[in-house]
């Protein structure tokens, strides 16, 4: 029972360093191919044929450990063959030494696979006397022999293969030699041990070894990959949030410029068709004596004029985007809170012009007209509309000027 109790417990450290790698049916990375996930879950069945070779030994059922035997030895075959296709594809190269390796491979996966038929007729690997006692026979300790040299040689070359690189591979190609090493030495000791469970140890400590210097190392290297891309995808994320910000916002005064104000007639003409807006208000500004000051005080002189303007807006519909379309013209466009308020807010506004045009500072004029579905409105004659009565206001601030 203890030899089985050892195979139990090797197949549940098995199962349990070895589920992700199960679970993916991709493969896990350039080093744990295909082949390696082959090669684990015939491991898997060596450790399955195992536990119940020793519990059907120990009971004495010559039949049933006869055919256990036979699939243990046939699973370990396939993991042998496993392991050197493994190693031809983690190392990708082609030579003498590869081509070896593939003959080894393939000629060991089929002469011992005709031993053990050839077992059902003629003792030549195994056999049970009327006792039940287990022998083991001239092919067993030859295909044995034949896996300490396979181990053996894949271990040295991959070690030798180790020198080629630096770093994080070479770690990697060292530990697949180190399975090589730990395996050698392991059939080497059930050679001369047979009944104890040496096999299931070997392949347990070797796996082990490959899943957490080779899987769990490239893992991290995958995380540190991912947030590299993550970081760079934030960045560039940012980089296109900045440069549509600067182009879609105008440079002397900072609110949305004539581009951004064309889009949003789209989206808003949009909208309006298919009935999700059904209120909103449009204020049309354009400021008095821009010219006159460009003319008789300069452009930098205007440009501080403009943006004095613009704050003056910007204050006065503080929930609602401001658009500079031209010289010396802003739309705002009024929704939610500024809409609800916009008779409040224009008339502070006009207040305050009123103020600054008695005290000969920044004068604007201004002109609200607001959506009516019923009257089959759209962005453009709201716009109109709004764009005659500034003028009108204009001629209106102009006359009480005159008149002061």
């Amino acid at each position: 029972m203890a030899y089985s109790s050892i195979a139990i417990i090797a197949l549940l450290v098995h199962l349990i360093i070895n589920f992700d790698v199960f679970k993916n049916k991709k493969n896990v990375s350039k080093f744990l191919n295909n082949s390696y996930r082959l090669f684990l879950y015939s491991i898997m069945a060596n450790y399955i044929m195992d536990a119940l070779w020793g519990i059907l030994y120990d009971a004495k059922l010559i039949k049933l450990v006869y055919i256990d035997t036979f699939l243990y030895f046939a699973a370990m075959t396939i993991a042998v063959f496993f392991w050197t296709r493994y190693v031809i594809e983690f190392l990708n190269e082609k030579n003498i030494f590869i081509k070896i390796l593939s003959f080894f491979g393939w000629s060991y996966l089929v002469l011992d696979g005709i031993s053990l038929i050839v077992n059902f007729f003629i003792p030549i690997k195994y056999y049970f006397d009327s006792d039940c006692v287990y022998h083991a026979c001239v092919t067993r300790y030859t295909a044995l022999c034949f896996q300490i040299f396979m181990f053996f040689i894949t271990a040295i070359y991959v070690f030798v293969y180790a020198y080629k690189t630096k770093g994080k591979e070479k770690l990697r190609r060292r530990t697949i030699g180190g399975f090589g090493l730990v395996m050698t030495l392991f059939v080497l000791a059930q050679y001369f041990y047979p009944l104890l469970p040496l096999y299931s140890i070997g392949y347990l400590l070797g796996t082990s070894l490959i899943h957490t210097f080779v899987l769990e190392a490239e893992k991290e290297d995958y995380r540190k990959q991912l947030e590299d891309l993550i970081s760079k995808e934030k960045m560039q994320k940012e980089e296109i949030g900045s440069t549509r910000k600067l182009a879609y916002t105008d440079s002397l005064t900072g609110v949305k410029n004539k581009r951004a104000f064309t889009e949003a007639q789209e989206e808003i003409q949009n909208a309006l068709n298919c009935g999700l807006i059904t209120e909103f208000g449009i204020i049309v500004c354009d400021l008095n004596g821009l010219k006159e000051i460009n003319d008789t005080q300069g452009h930098d002189f205007g440009d501080k004029y403009i943006k004095s303007a613009s704050q003056i807006i910007c204050n006065s519909f503080k929930h609602s985007p401001v658009y500079r379309i031209g010289g010396d013209e802003f739309v705002i466009f009024l929704r939610g809170q500024d809409y609800q308020a916009r008779e409040t807010l224009v008339n502070t506004f006009d207040k305050i012009m009123y103020e600054n045009l008695l005290k000969n500072e920044v004068v604007i004029s201004s002109g609200l007209d607001i959506y009516h579905a019923d009257k089959q409105d759209t962005f453009q004659i709201v716009f109109e509309r709004a764009d005659k009565k500034m003028y009108a206001r204009k001629k209106i601030l102009k006359d009480i000027k005159g008149s002061v």
